[in-house]
């Protein structure tokens, strides 16, 4: 599977070629993520730079740095799902399941609620 993540072309060799709709929704979900994890290492940076200091020492870069690896591990996952996703298509097994988003969500209220109990 690791070689799968850095060569994804050659998941196009596994099975047979579903049908191209499949492929460019599957393509288009691993956009949205790659845009999400974009967006959330922004956020960081932005935090980084322009958030002054909050009560709670280095609370500012606590939650940005945070947000950077967040942001790094939603781009990575993106990768891996997508894989996933094609092989299950080309080899017409059930798409996989995926916790992330909840995993994703549940990070973003945790930090939300800390980042407003450290403004407070």
């Amino acid at each position: 599977m690791i070689r799968m993540w850095f060569f994804p072309r050659e998941v196009r060799e596994v099975g047979t070629t579903p049908d191209y709709r499949f492929s460019l929704a599957n393509e288009r979900t691993f956009l949205a993520w790659i845009r999400t994890g974009l967006a959330i290492t922004g956020g960081g940076l932005a935090v980084a730079q322009f958030v002054p200091p909050l009560a709670i020492p280095h609370l500012r870069e606590i939650v940005a740095l945070g947000l950077i690896l967040l942001g790094a591990a939603c781009s990575l996952r993106a990768v891996d799902h997508w894989v996933r996703c094609e092989i299950a298509m080309r080899r017409g097994l059930p798409l996989p399941a995926s916790r992330f988003p909840a995993i994703l969500a549940l990070l973003v209220g945790i930090g939300s609620i800390v980042v407003f109990v450290g403004v407070l």
